[in-house]
């Protein structure tokens, strides 16, 4: 088969200006590497298209493929990760992972903890600050957690997240909406053990492949998965492969999550549990990170004991599966070099 690959490359990002921060969810030149390898050691055909201008001059020149493995996180707009996607179901050629509307919905922190609260899923209050104005509504109870509603990779989180009183609040809330131009999530900050669910699969067929709980060391920057800590996590942070039954009911509470959400062929839920000892949702992941080294996912799979290419074929199975197609098929008129 012929497999299109569409992402975007720091590299290029970081030729044009943007900080390492800006770029921090866009991938580096071995990730892609290691994709297409596994890709072809599957017995496909890879062609690099790259991001979404990319994309668009290729579709107007009259290529196509019989699958696009999609890992292409845009720059700009709470659609960002939806763009490659909807340009890709305009031209009916199917992709990995998932749809416009989820990856719009899931972007938005918010807007996400809206439908899962409606799922009856446990989830921390929260409220969504779009101005400064909105900053003296929050009534939540102390100690709290301030994030960009539209952000990935811990960006915009540090110390200060945490907030314990109303002026860390106004601070915390006034920074993030000027850095970052965008909403400020506020939720309650839960005390209990931090969990990243890794899961394959589509619907029905959706499974979790392991819980890792996360932990800072004593040298982590305090209070948070931040993204110093993970940009720095050998040093800063322990990973633990856990099966116990807070453990369970994480997984329980993701795949919930996952099928409720409508999210589709591989990713990751977040979950912090509360004083009661519930593993609530935080975040869905439904684009991972796919770095064979330092991508939590990948992570989650090699202690597991999943290769690198086992799961990028578990991913491409769903994708098939789902699509209605067979490995070894080959689309009429399929292009592309």
């Amino acid at each position: 088969m012929n497999i299109g690959i569409t992402y975007d490359l720091r590299d290029d990002y970081l030729l044009k200006g943007y900080t390492e921060e800006e770029t921090a969810e866009f991938d580096k030149r071995d990730t892609i590497e290691a994709i297409e390898e596994s890709i072809q050691s599957l017995g496909h055909g890879t062609d690099l298209i790259g991001n979404i201008q990319s994309l668009t001059a290729r579709l107007a020149a009259g290529d196509r493929w019989e699958m696009v493995f999609n890992i292409a996180e845009g720059l700009r707009g709470f659609g960002r990760e939806a763009q490659v996607p909807a340009l890709l179901d305009a031209y009916d050629i199917p992709y990995t992972f998932s749809d416009p509307l989820v990856l719009s919905l899931t972007l938005h922190k918010g807007m996400t903890k809206h439908v899962i609260r409606d799922l009856g899923i446990p989830t921390p209050d929260f409220f969504v600050v779009e101005s400064e104005s909105d900053i003296s509504g929050v009534d939540l109870s102390l100690p709290l957690f301030a994030k960009p509603v539209a952000e990935g990779t811990g960006k915009g989180i540090n110390a200060a997240s945490r907030i314990v009183d109303r002026h860390e609040l106004k601070t915390a809330c006034l920074h993030l909406l000027r850095a970052f131009g965008q909403p400020v999530l506020v939720e309650e900050f839960l005390p209990g053990r931090e969990f990243t669910v890794g899961i394959v699969g589509t619907g029905k067929n959706a499974h979790a492949i392991g819980v890792m709980e996360v932990v800072l060391k004593r040298s982590a920057e305090p209070g948070a998965y931040s993204y110093w800590n993970k940009e720095n996590y050998e040093n800063h942070v322990e990973y633990h492969l856990v099966s116990d039954s807070m453990a369970r009911k994480a997984v329980d509470v993701a795949l919930a999550s996952w099928r409720g959400l409508g999210c589709r062929d591989a990713g990751r839920i977040d979950l912090r549990a509360d004083t009661f000892g519930v593993p609530n949702f935080i975040e869905v992941n439904p684009l991972a990170g796919l770095n064979p080294v330092h991508s939590d996912l990948c992570i989650i799979a090699a202690r597991k004991g999943m290769s690198y290419r086992s799961l990028i074929e578990a991913i491409l199975s769903s994708a098939f599966a789902r699509c209605g197609l067979r490995a070894s098929e080959s689309a009429a008129g399929a292009g592309g070099e």
